[in-house]
């Protein structure tokens, strides 16, 4: 499965971004994830590999944990995955700002 970052006009990885800002074992439960929807596709939501929910539509949110709490929000069509946003959970909901910049986002890419 291919993983697409959202970047900005300047080029800049906003999901590469943000795990770097994360402490060591939070950066690594986040690259895990990521390795893992790589290698399983869809199938690592289905499995249990990860901790998944359909949000709307195309759009899902993924959580990793360590002490803190992560998400990720991304949209899934045949062969990709665009990871559209990423975000320290607040609440056991995620908050409306949050998924409407991921709105914003997979509109950018056509989703």
């Amino acid at each position: 499965m291919n993983i697409i970052d959202y970047e900005t006009v300047g080029g800049k990885n906003l999901i590469r971004e943000f795990l770097k800002g994360l402490p060591e074992p939070e950066r690594y439960d986040g690259y895990h994830v990521r390795h893992v929807i790589h290698k399983k596709g869809m199938r690592a939501f289905e499995d249990g590999d990860v901790e998944a929910r359909q949000l709307r539509g195309k759009l899902w949110e993924i959580k990793f944990y360590n002490e803190n709490r992560y998400a990720f929000v991304v949209a899934a069509d045949e062969d990709k995955i665009y990871f559209l946003h990423a975000f320290k959970k607040q609440k056991n909901k995620t908050e409306k700002f949050e998924l409407d910049t991921a709105l914003t986002r997979m509109k950018e890419y056509g989703l």
